[in-house]
């Protein structure tokens, strides 16, 4: 028994090791099948998926969904804890328990394991109770082994922390700007729309710049911190898998029907927008759902779909409707992407965007365009009557001065 709680015991104590340096220290995608996180997010949130989708409340199930991912992080670090605890726990009863502990008179395998971890928990948090010794040499090295893993475990966790959040709130600032660009929930159509003016397709391809930028630091962060996929935006109608997915839809309505500057940045926004969305679904194993999806070709935009489309770009001049090629290219290039982003929205539970946006009774969006069109309306007809009435006081002051003059 003791002999196979020894091997126990190192399995633990190294599985977490190895574990938390590759979640929190190392930068790459961890591998393996049989790594501790892996385990615990299959073993966790499968289950809190079955029991949301029970709930007849949408909003109910997207609260239970936001809470996950902190609720996780700290479950997870409390696993790793345990863990260890146990770990050591069973090393220490493999050595016979070398320790002098006054509850534990009988020296019963029960009582003597309760002892060894009892000790295992007091050391690893050093608390330094001082209420059970170790007996031989070998147990002291390895209550120091243990208080300096326990040192460690509690850095990784002040420093892990912080370095998460500042990831998600880098993240969710571009998330929360599209608001006012795209729309909420963000579209395609209606981020060509609102820079349908002007000027407008500078502030296009800055805008996709921006967005191949966050897209590689998405990439960057969220393969070394996959935990970030789980954590919800603060607002209902935004999330980041949406905002991604509305600017691949714009490249992909710039790269098939226009040409110029925006069309160029729209390609290089594409290509690392869904290097990053492919390289997530490989994190969540979600391939062979995207497989499924690209087979039984579910289509974002159908007959009916394309038919309103055309009619809200209208005005956009884009050789879309009219043009049969840029059809085809439009349908070829959805084809690289949205099977991956179906199957991270299924796997993640969350919602992918429209084509084009739904009527809203309030949109903050066209209220502000609507008061800004009545100002200048109202300046252009100021400006028309002022000088109208200029033209005629001009002219009857010279009137006057005539008639002055004669007198």
């Amino acid at each position: 028994m003791r002999l196979f709680a020894l091997v126990l015991g190192l399995l633990f104590c190294f599985g977490v090791m190895l574990d938390a340096f590759q979640t929190i220290i190392l930068p790459r995608r961890p591998a393996g099948r049989f790594r501790i996180t892996r385990l615990f997010y299959i073993a966790t949130w499968r289950p809190l998926v079955l029991f949301a989708e029970r709930l007849p409340n949408r909003k109910a199930r997207d609260q239970v969904y936001s809470i996950f991912g902190p609720a996780s992080l700290l479950l997870l670090l409390g696993l790793w804890a345990t863990l260890l605890v146990v770990g050591f726990g069973f090393v220490y009863f493999a050595l016979g328990t070398p320790f002098v502990d006054a509850l534990n008179e009988h020296g019963h395998w029960i009582a003597d394991l309760r002892t060894d971890i009892y000790v295992s928990g007091t050391t690893l948090f050093t608390l330094g109770l001082g209420d059970v010794t170790p007996s031989h040499h070998v147990a002291r090295a390895l209550m120091v082994v243990e208080s300096a893993t326990g040192l460690g475990f509690v850095a990784l966790v002040i420093g892990y922390i912080p370095v998460l959040y500042q990831a998600f709130s880098h993240r969710e600032v571009s998330v929360a700007m599209l608001d006012g660009r795209a729309g909420s929930p963000p579209t395609a159509t209606e981020l060509l729309r609102r820079h349908a003016y002007e000027g407008g397709e500078v502030e296009l391809i800055a805008l996709l710049a921006e967005w191949e930028r966050w897209s590689a630091e998405i990439l960057e962060s969220h393969i070394s911190y996959p935990l970030l996929c789980y954590y919800r935006s603060q607002h209902d109608n935004q999330s980041w898998l949406s905002a991604v997915v509305a600017v691949l839809d714009a490249c992909a309505l710039l790269i098939t029907t226009v040409d110029g500057a925006a069309a160029r940045q729209a390609q290089l926004t594409f290509a690392m927008a869904r290097h990053a969305l492919i390289d997530l679904g490989h994190v969540f194993r979600v391939e062979k759902c995207a497989r499924e999806k690209e087979q039984t070709g579910v289509d974002r935009l159908p007959a009916t779909g394309f038919s309103n489309l055309c009619e809200n770009l209208s005005g956009l001049h884009l050789k879309l409707c009219g043009d049969p090629a840029s059809m085809a290219r439009l349908t070829a290039i959805r084809l690289l992407y949205e099977p991956h982003a179906y199957a991270l929205a299924d796997y993640l539970k969350m919602d992918l965007p429209l084509w084009v946006a739904e009527p809203k009774k309030t949109d903050s969006w066209k209220t502000v365009a609507g008061l800004r069109r009545g100002a200048e309306v109202e300046a252009e007809a100021l400006l028309g009557a002022s000088e109208h009435v200029s033209d005629r006081a001009t002219a009857a002051h010279l009137h006057d001065a005539e008639h002055g003059f004669q007198d």
